[in-house]
């Protein structure tokens, strides 16, 4: 097939078959998007990426267009990887060598988003519209070392040279609030803008009541029914501690599978609430009174390709977890610390480490303890036995959070690392404490060498940098920062 792209140069064979850049199931998948979209009414596809912020950017392109990109890719501005969460440039955008390594980076370039055709989904909430995601690329082929996606998908490569398959439930925390005031006059449309004044959708901490649940009802119904219609592995949407505080639970996925559902869950409530005149926030602590903290836990084990057995159930022997899942385990809190800056990457997620605030707030694990940073559930023969990470912030990127738990665990086991005893006090355990602050977790990763090697140096000093710059505006302001800064953004 010939596709004429930029201006009727010939691209014969095309972007994505010249780099060879799918997968065989990729191929298998792409041969029947076109119909499916046909019986679909589709007349519009959203090609989405996961920026560095697990924020979803993209373009909306025709049924024609989106054909093309699935010979060629769709050209899109690289510029979105030097901001910061409200689109600041972290660097001059033109200089010369901003980051070392990356010469694509120079002058700014279209790169190429190449559409995962196993993503396709028509969204239930808009008509004639669908969505796919997609991976990024430079225009010699070459995969954005910036893309957090591709960056999952080297720690998922390397498990499974080793045989193993990681398995992942997402249990994520937002609030939902009734939109007052969107804030759109022109003053009020900054850099960053001002935040939506808003309303709560239900009054009052009532944890878990069912009255409470019957009240949001039917804003919550319409969520369910569209995240199922995606096809998301929907299992239970429950009341949580805050009012309008809300949790979404899913069945276990493979990783990138859990990762590129996550993404997905924020954006569709962001846009469906939206619609309904609602505003949904996964920022960490909004900047209202007593308001309980939002957080997101990540339940994972591993399997063998192929099959489903759980390996970190423990059938005959005494311990809750098997051994690869105690190596696992070890891991995880080894590189906990300097992990922090993927698994709480706001400077707001760290007001939730408090004692006895079913957050954690030191490096530690008990056994079905909320208020251990590593939960483990189950008990000797159990088949469902695995490890809870409660650490995570719920505006984390997917990708990055992940990458960071098979990087650990992969490391536990290569090395056979051992875990201390369970604690049985966590908030008094003698323990690491976790970073106070993000200042705190981005000196710790800066020092770190491990995620230096796991991700790549080019990867961490840029993420780096994004993290260092978005503090150096906090501290220029004061604190109602971080309402304007997280609090609509995600």
């Amino acid at each position: 097939m010939t596709v004429t792209r930029d201006h009727g140069k010939s691209a014969a064979g095309g972007f994505i078959e010249r780099h060879q850049l799918w997968t065989d199931a990729q191929r298998e998948a792409a041969g029947s998007i076109s119909e499916k979209l046909r019986a679909a009414n589709v007349r519009q596809v959203r090609i989405g990426w996961g920026d560095q912020h697990g924020i979803m950017r993209g373009k909306s392109l025709t049924v024609p267009e989106f054909e093309r990109s699935l010979v060629d890719g769709k050209d899109f501005q690289l510029v979105t990887t030097i901001f910061d969460t409200t689109n600041h440039p972290i660097v001059s955008p033109f200089a010369a060598g901003n980051f070392a390594g990356v010469p694509e980076l120079t002058g700014l370039p279209d790169g190429i988003l190449v559409p995962d055709p196993t993503t396709i989904r028509v969204l239930p909430w808009v008509d004639g519209v669908a969505s796919i995601l997609s991976d990024a690329y430079f225009q010699n082929g070459r995969p954005v070392p910036f893309s957090t996606r591709g960056v999952l998908r080297s720690q998922l490569d390397a498990l499974a040279a080793t045989g193993y398959q990681f398995v992942v439930g997402l249990e994520i925390e937002l609030y939902i609030m009734r939109l007052i005031d969107p804030m759109l006059k022109p003053e009020q449309c900054g850099w960053p803008p001002e935040p939506p004044q808003v309303e709560g959708l239900s009054h009052g901490f009532q944890y878990l009541t069912e009255s409470r649940q019957d009240e949001t009802h039917d804003l919550l119904e319409t969520l369910q029914r569209h995240l199922e219609d995606m096809g998301l592995p929907l299992l239970t949407v429950e009341d949580e501690w805050g009012p309008g505080q809300v949790e979404f639970t899913f069945a276990p996925q493979e990783g990138m599978q859990a990762a590129d559902s996550a993404l997905l869950l924020r954006t569709a409530i962001k846009q469906i609430c939206r619609r309904l005149g609602y505003h949904a926030t996964f920022m960490a602590r909004p900047a209202f009174p007593e308001f309980f903290p939002s957080g997101w836990h990540l339940h994972q084990s591993l399997r063998r390709h192929g099959q489903e057995t759980n390996l970190f159930a423990n059938p005959t022997g005494e311990e809750c977890l098997s051994g690869e899942g105690m190596q696992w385990l070890a891991g995880l809190l080894e590189h906990a610390i300097p992990a922090s800056v993927f698994t709480t990457p706001t400077v707001t997620g760290y007001k939730r480490f408090r004692p006895d605030s079913f957050a954690p707030d030191r490096v530690a694990w008990g056994l079905e303890s909320r208020g251990a940073m590593l939960r483990v559930i189950g008990e000797p023969g159990s088949a469902g036995s695995h490890i809870e990470n409660r650490v995570g912030d719920s505006a984390a990127n997917p990708y990055l959070y992940l990458a960071s738990q098979v990087a650990s665990g992969l490391d536990g086991l290569r090395r056979g690392l051992k875990p201390p005893p369970p604690s049985l006090e966590p908030y008094a355990a003698d323990a690491p404490p976790l970073p106070g602050s993000l200042m705190d977790a981005v000196r710790e990763l800066r020092a770190d060498s491990f995620f230096r090697d796991a991700f790549s140096e080019v990867f961490v000093d840029y993420l780096l940098r994004i993290k260092e710059f978005e503090i150096g505006r906090f501290l220029q302001h004061v604190t109602d920062w971080e309402h304007r800064e997280y609090f609509e953004m995600y």
